[in-house]
């Protein structure tokens, strides 16, 4: 398997430069471009198909926001990253229905980075623990104000069930098989099964329907710990 090839798009050269450091430290990353505006970003998305784009919010003459959905209306295979400052609810929902795969701090980058390349990368979301808190209890309370059907996740069988709750916490196909005890054939079915049950459409959204639902509580209580 080939690198994962980044696209870095951040108006401060100076950690453009430290991140493009710490990538390329490792040894199946490669940091094929770098741009400091979402418009550049938009563009060498186009020219130098990344497989990851990590990117900015606040930049000049195009915002990491806009350039995301840009990018996801050109490209629905490439996976953005969005990092930065602001850990809010505000920041947080506008990125996810921007279409972006994941969101990571900048004070935690050093730490997070890496392990969140790869797990948007496999096709996965990557939350850091105070974002997906707010995520979860948003979406807990819509359930509990009756906003949320509940018929769709009651159509799917107890096997779906654990494989949806292990799809959200972050593991790839072969360690849900490793997990159950099934191949990761068996796996990839019962995902089918459960996106045309929900009526969704991919496996982001997957996650963000396991969040709705409040599967990954557990993990968000003890990380707050």
């Amino acid at each position: 398997m080939g690198k994962i090839k980044v696209l870095l798009v951040d108006d401060h050269a100076i950690l453009r430069a430290g991140l493009n450091r710490l990538l390329t430290e490792q040894s199946d990353i490669e940091v094929v471009g770098e741009a400091e505006n979402g418009l550049e970003g938009m563009q060498k998305t186009q020219e130098l198909h990344p497989d990851v784009v990590l990117m900015d919010i606040g930049m000049p003459v195009m915002n990491g926001m806009e350039a995301t959905k840009q990018i996801k209306k050109r490209d629905r295979d490439v996976k953005i990253l969005v990092l930065t400052m602001h850990d809010n609810e505000e920041y947080l929902f506008q990125v996810l229905q921007a279409g972006a795969s994941g969101y990571v701090l900048k004070k935690a980058a050093d730490s997070d980075l890496v392990n969140a390349i790869h797990v948007v990368n496999s096709g996965d979301c990557f939350l850091y623990p105070s974002a997906a808190k707010m995520v979860v209890e948003d979406y807990l309370e819509k359930i509990k104000q009756g906003q949320e059907p509940t018929t769709s996740y009651d159509m799917l069988t107890g096997r779906e069930r654990e494989v949806l709750t292990l799809v959200a916490e972050g593991y790839t196909n072969r360690e849900i098989a490793e997990n159950l005890f099934i191949s990761v054939k068996t796996v990839e079915t019962h995902k089918a099964n459960i996106m045309e049950k929900l009526n969704l459409h991919k496996r982001a959204e997957l996650v963000r329907y396991a969040i709705r639902k409040g599967l990954l509580q557990v993990e968000f209580d003890e990380a707050l710990e």
